[in-house]
């Protein structure tokens, strides 16, 4: 997963980046329709070919960019996970992990009506989306579906000791201590928990029972644990 979207070469204004924003543009603009296809029609009424003529382009070009229908509501759950890492890259430098963790949560996982459409957690319509696709994770409906969520955790995470080892000073190319990792999987897991938690109820998404609040509750639970 890039850095960040505003840092990425797509962002240079050269021509193969132009390409580059473009395709991005495609995946997201895929990935909205399946999620909305997905949560009126279901996964076993929806099918590739159908997604494809919703969102306006040749089903080659649908499988050009994924390879089964599942995989279309990855850049849905990426973009979940890009804000958050984001936000903790962004805390302020004085703070410690934990904090900064607790920051994160509080910025990058509420509705956001600043947010720009599809490309962010805190896009509402987009967090809905997320919230009935999981009830089809949690509920079995498909092993497919629930591939692309694990998939999205763990590059999640992976994100996460990456931002976490530049916060902590660690150079490029240098290998993260066992303690860091440990730390990211212990905060990717609250963040993940909090999130089914939110999409398993009925809750507003900013409420007391939203994701954010839930994420802030599960990492001040760790109260014991030792952050880097």
């Amino acid at each position: 997963m890039p850095a960040s979207s505003l840092d990425s070469p797509e962002s240079s204004g050269s021509p193969g980046s132009l390409t580059e924003r473009r395709k991005a543009e495609t995946r997201l603009d895929i990935a909205r329709t399946a999620a909305a296809l997905f949560v009126e029609n279901g996964l076993r009424g929806t099918r590739a070919e159908d997604i494809a003529r919703a969102a306006g382009v040749a089903p080659r070009t649908f499988y050009r960019y994924f390879a089964t229908k599942e995989e279309a509501v990855a850049p849905l759950f990426a973009a979940g996970a890009q804000q958050w890492a984001e936000a903790v890259r962004d805390a302020p430098a004085g703070l410690c992990v934990r904090d900064a963790l607790l920051h994160a949560a509080a910025r990058a996982l509420v509705p956001d009506s600043d947010a720009a459409p599809g490309v962010a957690i805190g896009d509402a319509e987009a967090l809905e989306w997320v919230r009935a696709l999981l009830r089809m994770v949690t509920a079995g409906e498909s092993a497919a579906l629930r591939a692309v969520w694990s998939d999205a955790c763990h590059v999640s995470e992976e994100t996460l000791i990456s931002v976490l080892a530049q916060r902590e000073g660690g150079g490029a190319g240098e290998v993260p201590s066992l303690e860091l990792r440990l730390a990211a999987g212990v905060a990717s897991a609250a963040v993940r928990v909090a999130v089914e938690t939110w999409a398993s109820g009925d809750d507003s998404a900013g409420g007391a029972g939203g994701p954010a609040a839930l994420a802030a509750r599960c990492i001040e639970a760790l109260e014991g644990f030792r952050w880097p």
